[in-house]
């Protein structure tokens, strides 16, 4: 694992110049706009093919080519990020690119965030034992042959729902995963209700945790299906996120939304210390007896933010100006070198 103080090292030798950058994919678009609004240089690392999208809308300075997204880890393109102070700040296409262990291993470029995180949302494992033990209610997992209703059967890692599928008997979860038994999921109980995903930022700075939002995602093809009399008949439902939709909670749903993110916070201190740093989603289900069921943490900035660049109703009333959580991480990191921590929020 590369090291705190290796990291540190190389942040000290920027001396307070930052350049922001990330990966040509998922939020990239709304990270490099909000850190252009703190003032920073922006940098973004693409493919040749993904290249002319973002130079249509202007959001970097410089662009660092690659073959392929894993090329990041080779020393050379490494060595070029240093060299112009990056700060490189993962979304979830970085991680699914790269890989967990290869971010934590590999790479040498100071990083927003906590890398440790990454060990406890990649594995579905820790990531409910880091739930769970914050006091919030999950789906039931289940064995197969414990399956007695319906379940949804998730793969480990970040891919947008691509490898979810649903079951209502031993039978049919064996039919369905043939061919992937061995490869980690998890079975877990499917829960009705309104699917919330719900968007915070964690300030370590200020020990203070933000609401900033929440979106519904919409998922192909599933969404489409109530439009097909009988579909049961003619499709299996799939998970692929195209797209996200704005939502508004009720307000008073919002004083347990912010607990459960201040748990998720408080727990993370204990097991993965200095804990959760930056932005997070916890993805929930609302019932109808307005109760919080969490399936899943995103432990970094979500493509939902994406919907709120000029800010959500939340981070409007709070700020009083456009605030997108690309422009909240960028001012964390200004603030933190105003005040010579941001060794506290960059790993």
């Amino acid at each position: 694992m590369i090291s705190q103080e290796r990291i540190k090292e190389i942040l000290e030798s920027y001396g307070g110049e930052i350049t922001i950058g990330t990966i040509a994919s998922h939020s990239a678009l709304q990270i490099l706009h909000g850190a252009r609004q703190e003032g920073f240089d922006t940098l973004l690392i693409t493919t040749k093919d993904r290249e002319k999208l973002y130079r249509n809308f202007n959001v970097a300075n410089f662009t660092l080519f690659v073959e392929n997204f894993k090329d990041i880890l080779s020393s050379e393109v490494q060595d070029e990020l240093i060299e112009r102070n990056c700060v490189l700040i993962p979304h979830g296409s970085f991680v699914e690119y790269i890989g967990p262990k290869n971010i934590l291993d590999k790479l040498e470029v100071p990083c927003f965030g906590n890398r440790l995180v990454l060990e406890w949302e990649s594995d579905r494992r820790k990531e409910r034992e880091w739930l769970t033990s914050s006091g919030l209610k999950m789906p039931r997992e289940v064995k197969p042959d414990e399956i007695d209703g319906p379940v949804i059967v998730k793969f480990f890692g970040a891919k947008g729902g691509r490898d979810f599928f649903l079951a209502s008997s031993e039978e049919e979860y064996w039919d369905k995963i043939r061919g992937r038994e061995k490869e980690p999921h998890v079975i877990q109980e499917y829960v009705v209700g309104t699917r919330f995903y719900l968007h915070y930022f964690y300030s370590p700075l200020n020990d203070e945790i933000e609401f900033t939002g929440s979106d519904i995602r919409y998922e192909s093809n599933v969404d489409g299906l109530t439009r097909i009399p009988d579909w049961e008949k003619y499709f299996s439902p799939t998970y692929v996120v195209t797209g996200n939709i704005p939502v508004i909670l009720r307000e008073s749903l919002l004083p347990e939304v912010f607990e459960m993110g201040e748990r998720v916070v408080k727990k993370s201190k204990e097991l993965f210390y200095p804990g959760m740093i930056g932005p997070f989603c916890l993805e929930t289900v609302c019932t109808d007896e307005l109760e919080f069921y969490v399936f899943e943490i995103s432990a970094r900035i979500v493509a939902g933010t994406s919907l709120y660049v000029w800010g959500s109703p939340y981070t409007w009333v709070k700020y009083n100006e456009p605030m997108s959580t690309g422009r909240r991480i960028a001012l964390e990191i200004k603030r933190g070198l105003e005040t010579n921590r941001e060794s506290e929020l960059i790993w």
